[in-house]
């Protein structure tokens, strides 16, 4: 749900190649060090396939591998993997590179490369077969990149029926197989409580704007502050996109809003008890993300009259599908991979 009516219909993803995405690193490999950092382009793959092979081939624990974040499988992405080869002798990786993989660059560093070091993303999405009102989904674009978006998580977040296998395990009828399944259900149960508020806050013309009670993000960062009563200055930064108002990512111990936002929180984490406290006894500690998507860099560009091409920045766990649903009714040509 949108605070606004979406003027276009449009299919996306129809091949790899309208879905490029290039990861924007937080650091760069000191040239020196056990572990051995590889830029890698893949296509049609997805992340954790590409961690698999390259322990294979250096004879390593996955455990030893080591990525910032997963991308699609069905698109051209490029990101850095690194390997703990702890004394191993450095196998050929162009030996036993596997289709639609290619290294890029290969360098050494001390550490291993973890989950969300990551500056973020650089995306390029082509809508194709593009029907509606082109003039109103430009007005609509430049709207977006001033005052930003909501900012739901996407379809990928929630995999191939994620969310309901949580729900089956929540509900003591099954278990995770292993270590990844466990996060990728957790992490599909966090969504859809947030969504859920994020989507009250919508119908609610509170999406934008901070209520008391809210933890207020700083904007680009992962820090937050408490907001026990709204003033004009607050007001005044939220409108210039210098802070936004947070929504909870569900723990133990509660989401730390207060007020007004705690309220709200709770009466919806009420109506989805089973995910909340499924996640309150997996022992999850709470945290917030912003309810607002501050798009950087965007830029748009017909390049046939039913083809739309989206240019975007986006920081860590932001989605750029959702800036193309935020103005499209979608179509896949074919399905993301949970696990890209």
């Amino acid at each position: 749900m949108y605070p606004w009516g979406l003027p276009l219909l449009a299919r996306i993803k129809a091949c790899p190649e309208d879905f490029v995405v290039d990861e924007i690193p937080a650091t760069q490999p000191s040239g020196e060090g056990t572990h051995v950092w590889l830029q890698i382009r893949k296509v049609g793959r997805n992340t954790e396939d590409v961690a698999e092979w390259l322990a294979r081939a250096a004879g390593v624990a996955r455990v030893a591998v080591g990525y910032a974040g997963r991308k699609d499988r069905l698109a051209v992405t490029t990101q850095w993997f690194s390997v703990d080869l702890a004394g191993r002798q450095e196998p050929d990786w162009n030996g036993t590179v596997p289709d639609g993989v290619e290294i890029l660059d290969r360098r050494r560093h001390a550490r291993k490369l973890k989950t969300g070091h990551l500056r973020g993303n650089r995306f390029r999405l082509r809508l194709r077969a593009v029907r509606g009102d082109r003039q109103a989904a430009d007005a609509l674009l430049g709207r977006i990149r001033e005052r930003g978006l909501p900012a739901y998580f996407g379809e990928q977040r929630f995999g191939h029926a994620n969310l309901e296998r949580a729900r089956a395990w929540f509900a003591g009828r099954t278990r995770p197989r292993s270590r990844n399944q466990r996060g990728l259900y957790l992490s599909a149960a966090r969504a859809a409580i947030f969504n859920e508020v994020l989507g009250r806050r919508v119908r609610e013309g509170t999406w934008d704007r901070l209520l008391a009670g809210d933890l207020a993000n700083l904007d680009g960062r992962g820090s937050v502050f408490p907001v026990p009563v709204v003033d004009a200055e607050l007001e005044a930064r939220c409108a210039r996109l210098e802070i936004h108002p947070t929504g909870p990512l569900w723990g133990r111990g509660g989401p730390g809003s207060d007020g007004e936002a705690l309220a709200l929180e709770r009466e919806v984490a009420g109506a989805l008890r089973d995910l909340a406290d499924g996640l309150e006894r997996e022992g999850l500690d709470p945290a917030r993300r912003p309810l607002r998507l501050r798009p950087r860099n965007l830029a748009w560009a017909w390049l046939e009259p039913d083809m739309l091409q989206l240019e975007i920045e986006l920081g860590p766990g932001e989605y750029a599908t959702g800036v193309a649903e935020a103005i499209a009714h979608l179509a896949e040509t074919a399905r993301s991979d949970p696990s890209a």
